[in-house]
């Protein structure tokens, strides 16, 4: 196991810091913004990357590269949601997102208002969905800045600093133990555990903001007439879309 890291690790160490770094701001930026979030694994590319740092100094740089990468991101789906939002909803690649999708996206930011844009950082397909929703919105981008701006920094910190960490602990005891590899496999497989749990648990708990008054009624009538509520899971289908807009 440790010869296999050794070369992982030393294959992405040799690929040049500033490269690196960039590559991962790029990943990043393409999964925030709108849709591409859904093929591009942005936060894999991140957590490899935080695997080579070396000192404080390219921490900090991968940290801060990362959060503006997600902040552009975003920015772009804001605007391409401001200027081509029902467009994009109405083309093909939207109509293979869902419509139930999209009708959660909105129904939650006008319920929930700016905690939606904090929060959805956090969740698997809304965390592409909701710039570009904002954007269609009334939302002013200075208060979509002012909530996801957290949620990136949050998200940023963590990734690069338990990939880091788990590398550099790894290096320092691979020395001495020869099961080293396993500890470091064991610590990556934790932590993404503890973020599909905290994912889990933050849809559970937001889910019924992302539903409306018709959805609940349609979810009440097929419980009691025995059939499997729609609302169940995040691939749950929608009664139809919707535009709610959001108040600055």
């Amino acid at each position: 196991m440790n010869e296999i890291l050794d070369w992982i690790l030393s294959t992405v160490q040799s690929v040049d810091p500033i490269a690196r770094t960039l590559l991962a701001g790029l990943g990043i930026m393409l999964e925030t913004s709108v849709l591409i979030g859904l093929v591009v694994p942005g936060d894999t590319i991140v957590l490899v990357a935080s695997t080579a740092v070396e000192g404080v100094g390219e921490y900090l740089a991968l940290t801060v590269t990362v959060i503006i990468g997600a902040l552009v991101g975003e920015s772009i789906g804001f605007a391409l949601g401001r200027w081509f939002g029902p467009h994009i909803q109405r083309s093909r690649l939207g109509r293979r997102i869902g419509e139930q999708n999209w009708h959660r996206a909105q129904v939650y930011l006008a319920r929930r208002g700016g905690p939606a844009v904090f929060v959805s950082r956090f969740l698997p397909v809304l965390h592409s969905l909701i710039p570009l929703t904002v954007g269609m919105s009334d939302m002013r981008y200075r208060k979509f800045m002012a909530w996801t701006v957290p949620a990136c920094v949050i998200w940023a910190f963590a990734y690069v600093t338990v990939g880091s960490a788990a590398a550099g602990g790894y290096r320092e005891l691979s020395r001495d133990l020869h099961w080293a590899g396993y500890l470091f496999v064991a610590v990556i497989v934790v932590f993404l555990v503890v973020v599909w749990a905290v994912k889990r648990w933050l849809f559970r708990s937001e889910a019924h903001h992302m539903t409306d008054a018709a959805d609940a009624a349609d979810s009440d009538a097929g419980a009691a007439s025995g059939t499997p509520s729609d609302d169940e899971g995040p691939d749950a289908t929608a009664s139809g879309p919707s535009n709610p807009t959001v108040s600055a």
